[in-house]
């Protein structure tokens, strides 16, 4: 009998929020540093720095969309915004400047590591992101 208000406690207790991700990251290809950061009432993230430029390739999001935009520099873009904590992890939306696409995100600790997941529905690309 004392097991049951033990466990009902234990059922209400609020879940746990996922790890911080804020902080500054190097990407996967070790191209750029994005620092990740609170904004307002969610977390985003923008490249802080190239640190390799593809050779003959104009540092400005050339392949976005919104013509518009395509002459925007590559550094101080916003690549990730809106994330909010789900669960155990963060979920938002994460731009690549190299398609020029935006799709649905997902952040969370792995270890030392950055773990970023881009998807299209169920269908998930992983990379894995370190501290700078």
């Amino acid at each position: 009998m004392k097991l049951l208000p033990l466990l009902a406690l234990a059922l209400m207790a609020p879940a746990a929020a996922p790890a911080p991700v804020t902080g500054r990251w190097t990407t996967v290809d070790a191209k750029a540093e994005v620092v990740i950061a609170q904004c307002g009432a969610t977390i985003c993230g923008r490249i802080a720095k190239v640190l390799k430029p593809v050779a003959g390739q104009p540092a400005t999001d050339v392949h976005n969309p919104d013509a518009t935009k395509r002459t925007r520099a590559i550094r101080g873009m916003t690549i990730l915004w809106g994330f909010v904590a789900s669960g155990d992890i963060w979920a938002g939306q994460i731009y690549d400047p190299k398609t020029g696409k935006t799709y649905t995100s997902y952040l969370s600790i792995d270890g030392a590591r950055l773990k970023v997941q881009g998807c299209i529905g169920p269908l998930c690309q992983t990379q894995y992101w370190t501290k700078a």
